[in-house]
Order: C-alpha cells, then sequence, then structure tokens
C-alpha cells in the first residue's frame, strides 16, 4: 500500500475514480506513510486520522450521480494556519496551541467541495515569520533529504511531507517565499500566485498586504490542479481582486517555443552559490533547447527590494501582534519576538514610505517584465542550511532574497525543482511572470519538469 504514496496526486485521483484503488486506501497509506516516518522528520503539528478515515470511506460509498470533485478521494496536508472547523489551528503558536475555529477557511472550503480529504495541520515556522520551521512549541522539522538541514520555512512541514510521501498535495501560505523557499529546498513544486488571485480569508495572517494562499505538489500538473480549485475571487476576502481565471490545464503541455523569457542581470544571481548558479543556469539551457528565446533584463529598483520589503512585514506584523505582544511577550519564540520589536520600532513615517515605493517598485516590475512572457531565476541563493552551528542563522537569512521580490511586487511565482548539489540537496528554479500569468508560469515550469524528469530519491525509512 506504501506504493500509493508515490503516486502523483493526478494519477491518486483518476485510481480512485476509475475504483482501481479506493479513498480508503490512498488514506491509509499515507497515514502509514506519517506513523513511520514522522517521528523524526516532525511534518506535521496534528495528524486527523478518524476524520479522514471516515470521510475517506463516504468516498468510497459515492457514486457518479453524486458528482465527484476533481479531487476526489485525495489525501492533502495543510499548513497549520490555515482555519479548520472542528480541528485546532495553531498558527505554530504556544498562544494557539488550543484554538479550535468553527468554521473553515475559504481555500480549505474549496478543497474539501473538490473532493480532497484532509489528513492532518503541517508544522510551521511560529506565526508563519521565518525561514527555518525550527519551531520552538511543536519542535523542528527537518528536510527528508538530510535530518541535518532545515526544509525552509515557513511552509516547512507542508513540503516535507510532500518531499517523504507523506500526502499528494499540500496548502501553503508566502509572505516573503514562504511555499517557494521550503519547495526549493525539499525538492517540490510551490506555486505563489498573484495578490489577490487566491483567498486568504480564514488564514491567519502575517503581512496583510504581503500574504499569499497557495498550492504546493510533487509535479507541476498536480500543483496547476491544485491551482484551479484554489483560485477565483472571494467577495468576503478584502484582498481579494475580481479578476478571470485562465484555464492553468488548458496549455500546460503546449511547451515553450517561441516564448521570451527573461533572465535578470540584477539582484538575483548577486552572492549565490556556484553549484545553484550552475543548476539555474543549466536549467535555463534546457528551456532554450526547448525552444524558448532567452534575453538579459536589468531590472529596476532592485537595491530598494530588501528595505521596503522588511519595513512593511515587520511593521504588519507587529500590528497583528500588538496585544499580544503586551500581555503574552514570554509566549512568542525568541527569534520571532526579535522579529516582532524590530517591526514596533518602525514609525508611521517608515511605513507609509514603504507602503508607496511598494506600487511604484510593482509598476516597475511590471512595466520591466511586460515584454517577456516569464522571468527564469533562481528561487534561493542556496540549498538546505544545516540546522545548527554558528552559521545556522546567518545561512537562512539569505533565503528570503530571490522570493520576497515577488511578495512586494504581488507577481505570481513558482519553484520547481532543477537540480542537485553534489551534497545531494535539491535546488529550485524560480518562474516570474507578469500579474494573473499564473497559466504561463506553470506551462514553463512544466515544459522545464518534461524536459528534465526527476530521479527518485531515497528518503529516510524507505527500507524499512
Amino acid at each position: 500500500m506504501s506504493d500509493l504514496t508515490r503516486l502523483s496526486l493526478e494519477d491518486q485521483a483518476a485510481r480512485i475514480r476509475a475504483r482501481e484503488i479506493g479513498a480508503t486506501d490512498a488514506v491509509r497509506a499515507s497515514l502509514e506513510r506519517i506513523e513511520r516516518l514522522d517521528r523524526r522528520i516532525g511534518a506535521f503539528i496534528t495528524v486527523t486520522a478518524e476524520r479522514a478515515l471516515e470521510v475517506a470511506r463516504a468516498a468510497d460509498a459515492a457514486g457518479p450521480r453524486d458528482g465527484l470533485g476533481p479531487l476526489h478521494g485525495v489525501p492533502v496536508a495543510l499548513k497549520d494556519l490555515f482555519d479548520t472547523e472542528g480541528v485546532r489551528t495553531t498558527a505554530g503558536s504556544r498562544i494557539f496551541a488550543d484554538r479550535v475555529p468553527t468554521e473553515d477557511a475559504e481555500v480549505v472550503a474549496r478543497l474539501r467541495s473538490a473532493g480532497a480529504i484532509v489528513i492532518g495541520k503541517t508544522n510551521l515556522h511560529e506565526w508563519a515569520f521565518g525561514v527555518t520551521t525550527q519551531n520552538p512549541h511543536f519542535g523542528p522539522t527537518r528536510n527528508p533529504h538530510d535530518l541535518a538541514r532545515i526544509p525552509g520555512g515557513s511552509s516547512g512541514g507542508s513540503a516535507a511531507a510532500l518531499a517523504a510521501g507523506m500526502c499528494a498535495g499540500a496548502l501553503g501560505s508566502d509572505t516573503g517565499g514562504s511555499i517557494r523557499i521550503p519547495a526549493s529546498l525539499c525538492g517540490v513544486v510551490g506555486l505563489k500566485p498573484t495578490f489577490g488571485r487566491v483567498s486568504v480569508r480564514g488564514a491567519v495572517p502575517l503581512a496583510w498586504s504581503l500574504d499569499h494562499a497557495g498550492p504546493m505538489a510533487r509535479t507541476v500538473r498536480d500543483a496547476a490542479l491544485l491551482y484551479m480549485v484554489l483560485a477565483g475571487y472571494d467577495a468576503a476576502d478584502p484582498a481579494a481582486v475580481d479578476q478571470p481565471v485562465e484555464d492553468a490545464l488548458a496549455h500546460l503541455e503546449d511547451g515553450v517555443r517561441g516564448m521570451r523569457l527573461a533572465l535578470p542581470t540584477t539582484h538575483f544571481f548577486e552572492g549565490i552559490d556556484a553549484d545553484v548558479a550552475r543548476l539555474v543556469r543549466d536549467a535555463v539551457s534546457v528551456l532554450e533547447r526547448e525552444g524558448a528565446v532567452v534575453e538579459e533584463l536589468a531590472l529596476p529598483r532592485t537595491s530598494e527590494l530588501l528595505g521596503t520589503q522588511s519595513t512593511i512585514i515587520g511593521s504588519e506584523a507587529a500590528a497583528f501582534h500588538r496585544d499580544r505582544l503586551l500581555e503574552r511577550p514570554g509566549d512568542f519564540g525568541s527569534d520571532v519576538l526579535a522579529r516582532l520589536r524590530r517591526g514596533e520600532r518602525a514609525t508611521g513615517g517608515d511605513y507609509a514610505l514603504a507602503r508607496q515605493r511598494q506600487r511604484e517598485i510593482r509598476r516597475a516590475f511590471v512595466s520591466a517584465l511586460s515584454p517577456y512572457d516569464a522571468l527564469v531565476a533562481p528561487t534561493t541563493a542556496i540549498a538546505a542550511p544545516l540546522a545548527e552551528g554558528e552559521d545556522a542563522l546567518a545561512q537562512a537569512a539569505r533565503l528570503t532574497a530571490l522570493t520576497s521580490p515577488f511578495n512586494l511586487t504581488g507577481l505570481p511565482a513558482i519553484s520547481v525543482p532543477c537540480g542537485m548539489t553534489p551534497e545531494g540537496l535539491p535546488v529550485g528554479l524560480q518562474i516570474a511572470a507578469s500579474p494573473w500569468r499564473e497559466a504561463t508560469v506553470l506551462r514553463v515550469a512544466r515544459a522545464h519538469e518534461r524536459a528534465r524528469p526527476r530521479p527518485g530519491t531515497k528518503l529516510p525509512g524507505e527500507d524499512e
């Protein structure tokens, strides 16, 4: 049964619909793998085994007349900041350790309506404010490729669960790179849609003007399937934008022949590790061989990116936690508390200037990218760093430099695996585009994935 966990989400869904396997089989296979591996990996905060099996049995009893959804019977995991009715949602915090929402987040409701079965809530960096998923309250999540290394964050539990075969798909959130960073470090696919494309209603916020929700998966096709379930206007979400959703599956296999791709000469290749640079440039060459035209592009105002992002995320996070910082400062982890205190020190003027720069930078990026179908760049400057050691924090601080520009500008961006370092650590290729062009970034990512399929990875517990 464990072989079922290596099937793609698409394959699982197809086999369940064809009644070659049952939803109960798929859910049990995932639960057995969690039981076997997660004591070492730490991907989950809460596993909803009994509820998941109950839903799976109902799914197996359903027939074609019941209107089976595109994810019917498929086991998925949710980052533990998306509200789930009747199941605690902790946001990785001691303060929310016993918080049980009374309704689902909008994205969770959409997954359930499509037939997905939630098997549990995944670990994250406390309050989603960090990139290591070294959680002081619920324990660390470890990278399945090397248990001594971080999985990235803040959606580290979702990425680790996917990489270790514990679920077929997952949900993450991304404020400075929190979907794409762990996707890169764990060797999976993570899509951050355009700001306002996917509802964040019912997600515990980090920074309102930067937060995104999006799919994580083991293949680009799976990410596209999940995206099509999640995308669409939510009138009750103040951040949502009522914009038509292009069918991301219709032209997913069309390839990149004739596409114009921008390769940035500013910011994105500065100070990155040699192995990462080599693998990303190799990936760009693959796309060229597939028929894409790659042109160098000097992106504007890149020296302003990190300072602007830092001011906004710190100010908004401190505002959201204002009362908790007054009443329960001792219940925050030390690293998150320090970030929130820095955010408190920003003035109203600092924040207002940063928000204006954000609008200007977004306009400049959109203008620069308008002649191109997409931009290609590294996802992270380094592969997964060690969790411990004197250099661990300094290395982790480098992880958001290449992802946060697309939170600041709100542009869609995906990370897709593009190779392994000599140490056996995954590296991600990041693909971004103009607003609302999720179908394009998925198409480019799929062209790369198809032209350069990934070798199988032996993970902890495979021989047990």
